[in-house]
Order: C-alpha cells, then structure tokens, then sequence
C-alpha cells in the first residue's frame, strides 16, 4: 500500500496553509494502553503538533489525544512525547535538512493502515505573509476561470 493511504483519523489543514511542504514520510506511533481506542474513534487533535530529533530519535510532540471514555486508570497524559518509528537512515537525513534555517518536521495526518496508526510527516518550509495572499489570489482567480467556464458551458 502507497505512502499516505489508508483510513484518515485526523488531518492538519493548517499545515498546508502556513508552509510549503517539500517531501513526506510515514512513520509508526509508539502509543501506550488506551491510546490506539482513542485514535480510532478519533479523539486526536494535529493542531500546533511537530516532529523533534533528540538522541537519534524522532519523537512527536503537542499532539493532543483525547482520554479513552472507558480507560478510567489506565489512560495516559494527553499531551505526551510519542516516539515516531523510522528507519535510521531517514532519521539521520531528517536531521541534516532540518538542520537548515526554516525547516521543520510537521504531521499532516494520522491514518490507520493494516490495523496500525500512522503519521504522515512533512518536511516543510515556513511561509511568509505575502506567500500565503499570493496563494489565496491563485485560488481565486482559478474559482473565477471555473465560474466562466460553467457558464459558458450552460450557454
């Protein structure tokens, strides 16, 4: 199964609006108890979430996942560092390009392929204001051009 594929739990639409993003990788979730129920009826939240490097690990920070109803003791701090799954190979060329002034890991979205939770991670450049009106002129004129043709269609 391709890269990305698979039952999307949650997505971080803000990510595509505040950077550019340049590659992806999937990685694994190392999760505690309760924590895959919750995922699964999808009590996450992506939102203001990033990947860090530290000791040769890749670990997923700010990522909100909600308390399981049913956990009661059992559940887990909802704001916990999770360990991402990746080759070392990919984790040593993440921090190299990450390394680079502007760079940044972030989640696009969590999705369940095989039974298992995956994160889709971007490798991403900030943009700057003018970046994101240029974008926001670009889908406009495109709706517009869209629009006319419709119309034009029904003539």
């Amino acid at each position: 199964m391709p890269k990305g594929v698979g039952k999307v739990v949650a997505q971080n639409k803000k990510a595509y609006h505040d950077y550019f993003i340049e590659e992806t990788y999937e990685a694994g979730i190392v999760l505690q108890g309760t924590e895959i129920k919750s995922i699964r009826a999808g009590k996450v939240n992506l939102k203001d979430s990033y990947a860090r490097i530290h000791n040769g690990e890749m670990h997923l920070l700010n990522m909100h996942v909600s308390p399981y109803e049913q956990g009661n003791r059992f559940n887990h701090d909802p704001l916990r560092q999770r360990k991402l799954l990746l080759h070392k190979r990919e984790i040593n060329k993440l921090f190299g390009e990450t390394r680079e002034a502007g760079y940044a890991l972030i989640p696009l979205k969590i999705y369940l392929k095989n039974g298992f939770a995956k994160v889709l991670l971007g490798l991403a450049k900030g943009k700057k204001n003018y970046d994101k009106r240029e974008v926001l002129k670009q889908k406009e004129a495109s709706r517009d051009i869209e629009r006319a043709f419709r119309e034009r269609q029904k003539m």
